[in-house]
């Protein structure tokens, strides 16, 4: 009499599961390779690892003003223009 080494039983469920599976991985695959190959400056928001975050021009315009780098008429100049020139909010 011969012995069968098999279970038999939810056949059926693994066959279902095991390309659920393939897609899983596929994707993850697909993920990983999207994810480690994009360019952190891509976006215009984009900030890369371990950089500060950036500076709005009216920030550059006060720190060149303290540092000594532009005069006080300069300064009012540019403050201006840009509050002329600032983006509307949506």
């Amino acid at each position: 009499m011969s012995t069968v080494m098999y279970w038999d039983g939810g056949g059926w469920a693994w066959m279902a599961f095991i390309p659920l599976v393939w897609i899983a991985l596929l994707g993850f695959i697909v993920w990983a390779v999207v994810r480690l190959t994009q360019h952190p400056t891509g976006r215009a928001d984009a900030q890369g690892p371990g950089q500060p975050p950036r500076e709005t021009p009216e920030e550059i315009l006060d720190r060149r003003f303290a540092s000594g780098e532009i005069d006080a008429d300069t300064y009012t100049e540019a403050r201006e223009h840009l509050a002329a020139h600032k983006p509307r909010s949506r």
